[in-house]
């Protein structure tokens, strides 16, 4: 096979490591501070209960997370799934892996900061929800921004790890011509994409965090 052949194969199965980073974004993200609320309930049980999902979350592997929301619907309720629900298994494995580290860090920003800001805006007429969202967050998110800018980074490398339920992501996708063509060509050239795909996303995060800080 061709070295043209190869990266045009590589670049299908990027396409699906690209699919799998952004839709993780785009959900957990915005779920992880919902999750810290809960994290953060003064109801006793709703705190316990987010506290044991995290808990469960960052205790256990993300391949075995993988492995449990896809074959889980069949070892559990009998339910046959195809093909096509390897990639959404995927998708809800990693959102609600990240939704708990994103939980904590959203978590310690909200606590680091002052009391004196919540009262201030209290006195100033400001709804709970206003001084959220128009005076704690927007700080909150510049504190936060170099933990999650390492969370991302991690994440361009973590989607490899759907070829575990054997997701056509770029790895798998390398793995299988590396053993075809009996070369390490494939490794190579993934490793190559997963490098210019990492400095993308790192050179991105550093923008917006410089932009943050020009703006505030």
């Amino acid at each position: 096979m061709t070295l043209d052949k190869i990266l045009l194969q590589l670049a299908g199965g990027m396409w699906v490591s690209i699919q799998i980073f952004f839709v993780t974004l785009v959900f957990s993200l915005p779920l992880g501070l919902l999750v810290s609320f809960g994290r953060m309930s003064k109801n006793p049980v709703i705190r316990a209960i987010v506290k044991f999902y995290i808990s469960v979350m960052r205790g256990t592997p993300l391949m075995l997370q993988l492995m449990v929301v896809y074959f889980g619907p069949y070892y559990l309720f009998g339910l046959k799934v195809g093909n096509g629900y390897r990639l959404m298994a995927a998708f809800i494995g990693f959102i609600i892996n990240y939704a708990a580290y994103f939980a904590e860090i959203y978590r310690s920003g909200i606590q680091s900061m002052p009391v004196g800001q919540y009262e201030a805006s209290k006195l100033l007429g400001y709804s709970r929800g206003q001084t959220f969202f128009r005076i704690i967050f927007p700080q909150v998110v510049k504190r936060i921004l170099p933990s999650v800018t390492n969370e991302v980074i991690t994440l361009v490398k973590d989607t490899s790890l759907a070829f575990t339920i054997s997701v056509l992501e770029m790895f798998a996708v390398a793995k299988a011509l590396a053993s075809s063509q009996t070369s390490l060509v494939p490794f190579v050239a993934a490793g190559l994409f997963y490098y210019v795909f990492n400095l993308i996303v790192a050179v991105g995060m550093e923008h917006l965090e410089h932009r943050l800080n020009y703006y505030q």
